[in-house]
């Protein structure tokens, strides 16, 4: 099956697994449980922006996910993941490895997409962060449908 028609898949299977569930974090696990599974990515799931721990500003922090152990913090500007947040737009990188100031949660990611959550007021509160073993991994069409799976967490 190509790319584009698996993610149509995935995308009413999310739809119809979230439909009237208002827990975010149940919600954005069953996302990533249902990518992972589906396209069979290396890690897939969720950094939520929350306040730091010494009340100084906000940083992203671990949410559900699927994959081996992850990074805790991540401040605001910094690897992929802050990057997408400070830019509040998708970003793809098909070798992490020439990706300034990237941060290596595991050394057998080699590429990588993220994608801001935006809420109701278009602040981003979160991103969807998926690794791949391979280079080169990630493309418009994944940009294209990730997108729309993270619009569901405001629907």
């Amino acid at each position: 099956m190509e790319k584009e028609e698996k993610y149509k898949l995935l995308t009413a299977q999310v739809k119809s697994l979230i439909q009237g569930e208002t827990d975010t974090v149940s919600v954005m696990a069953n996302i990533s449980a249902a990518i992972h599974e589906e396209m069979g990515f290396f890690w897939t799931g969720f950094y939520v922006v929350k306040e730091k721990e010494n009340g100084e500003g906000k940083e992203l922090r671990l949410g559900p996910f699927q994959g081996s152990v992850a990074c805790m913090h991540i401040p605001f500007g910094r690897g992929v993941c802050g990057t997408a947040w400070q830019r509040q737009k998708t970003i793809i990188v098909p070798d992490v490895e020439e990706f300034p100031g990237h941060i290596a949660c595991s050394s057998l990611s080699r590429s990588e997409i993220v994608v801001p959550v935006f809420n109701e007021s278009n602040e981003v509160v979160a991103v969807l962060d998926i690794d791949s073993r391979d280079l080169n991994t990630f493309d418009e069409i994944d940009k294209k449908w990730l997108e729309e799976i993270v619009k569901l967490l405001t629907k």
